[in-house]
């Protein structure tokens, strides 16, 4: 069965990386190397016919947070349509222009929201990156910083509770509730995110008022705090209702909690929104995202299916805790850039229940990896976020020599923090707990 399985998983990792070396995507790619690992599996086991139900089966392991997803996305597209975006960046410059260090601060919030909000780093730079970037600008911080910033605070929102899906993805893998991890979650991404803000923009003048301020798109006309913040209301009451009245309230799910934000957005619109062409540019966006998760979950299948996956975790769950502590702010980030969200259930899985059996605590174990993951989203291949940052802003610059290398000491920072956070987290999560 070892042996078996060793052959599967070196198909699986050879046509993944032929694909690759064609220049196929990665979600494609993934997808070969499924089939590839399948066929493999199915002829040697005599069992070809049950293929295509193990792939079919796969692409659903992750429906609900695919759901999840894409109302937020929805919902935070709908507020930036709105001009509630523009609004709350221009009342924050308008207020604060000579406060820097508010300014900044507020600023690195306003950055948080939206991947927080959707799971995604591209969401908070395609909703708020330009925005942030031109103030940052008025503020005199250099073009790569100025990107650095908006990449580094992005990759922390994506890591913000309530939506971590590295987190989700692989507690649904462990058989884990996906509860308990807001806390170390915000610890760590907010601490990461401010620590990036005030490492790369630290220094600067304060904002040049008029020169922000017109740089800025304009809000229309009887927009309010009231328009702006009552669906985030809405939203973080039927969340907490939810949690705190668990035997008086209904389960909506987050899906249908998004779509009645979504809705109470629309009404309050001081303008009349194009829905239709909101929708089509929300689900066009996401379709990489969508399609890579799809991918992953009959991937992941069809290396259980075949035992590749239990290869993985036992070599995984056979290393001795101090080469992982010493090795995984490197591992993370890495495969993170090379596979993306596929290494949450690949990788994540076997390090949860190694974590576990040796003593540590799993909630906070998985938060400390769930935030170095999004760090390896400006290397390659994929470079998701990175690239997505880059053009946002229109950097002209050198990506690896200039971008890539402004980023090291803030991603050393959360790398490290990580890891302290791996390491003493059953201290922390008594101190959390209590």
């Amino acid at each position: 069965m070892f042996v078996h399985a060793s052959l599967v998983l070196a198909v699986i990792v050879g046509a993944f990386l032929a694909a690759k070396k064609f220049q196929v995507s990665t979600e494609l790619s993934m997808l070969l190397a499924a089939v590839a690992g399948g066929c493999v599996h199915g002829v040697m086991n005599g069992d070809l016919s049950s293929l295509v139900r193990h792939l079919v089966e796969g692409t659903f392991t992750y429906f609900d947070v695919c759901l999840i997803f894409i109302t937020a996305t929805f919902f935070m597209a709908l507020v930036k349509e709105t001009g509630g975006v523009a609004f709350i960046v221009r009342k924050i410059v308008g207020t604060f222009a000579e406060r820097r260090f508010l300014c900044l601060l507020l600023l690195t919030l306003v950055m948080l929201i939206p991947g927080a909000l959707t799971g995604s780093g591209a969401a908070s730079v395609l909703t708020v990156g330009a925005l942030v970037g031109s103030v940052l600008a008025a503020m005199g911080v250099e073009e790569t910083r100025r990107v650095a910033i908006i990449f580094l605070c992005a990759a922390m929102s994506a890591a913000a509770p309530p939506i971590n899906l590295w987190a989700m993805m692989a507690a649904a893998g462990a058989n884990m509730p996906y509860v308990g991890f807001a806390a170390p979650l915000a610890i760590l991404s907010v601490t990461g995110a401010l620590f990036s803000m005030f490492w790369l923009a630290g220094g600067t003048k304060a904002i040049d008022r008029d020169t922000a301020l017109g740089a800025l798109p304009e809000v229309p006309e009887g927009m309010t705090w009231g328009r702006v913040l009552f669906p985030f209301g809405l939203l973080a009451l039927l969340v907490g209702a939810g949690r705190l009245l668990p035997f008086h309230m209904p389960v909506l799910g987050l899906p249908l909690i998004f779509t009645l934000c979504a809705l109470v957005t629309v009404v309050l619109s001081p303008r009349r929104l194009p829905l239709g062409r909101i929708a089509s540019e929300t689900i066009q966006s996401l379709l990489p995202l969508v399609g890579i998760m799809v991918v992953v979950g009959s991937l992941i299948q069809i290396m259980a299916w075949s035992g590749a996956r239990g290869l993985i975790s036992l070599s995984v769950v056979t290393l001795p805790l101090s080469a992982l502590f010493a090795t995984l702010f490197l591992i993370l980030p890495i495969s993170e850039g090379m596979l993306q969200y596929a290494v949450a259930p690949l990788i994540g899985v076997p390090l949860v229940m190694l974590f576990n059996m040796k003593g540590l605590d799993p909630v906070v174990a998985l938060s400390a990896m769930a935030v170095m993951w999004p760090l390896g989203d400006c290397l390659p291949p994929t470079a998701v976020v990175g690239r997505a940052a880059v053009m946002e802003l229109g950097y002209q610059g050198d990506y690896y020599g200039q971008f890539v290398k402004s980023c090291v000491v803030p991603m050393a920072f959360i790398s490290v923090l990580g890891t302290l956070f791996l390491i003493y987290s059953k201290q922390i999560a008594d101190v959390l707990g209590g």
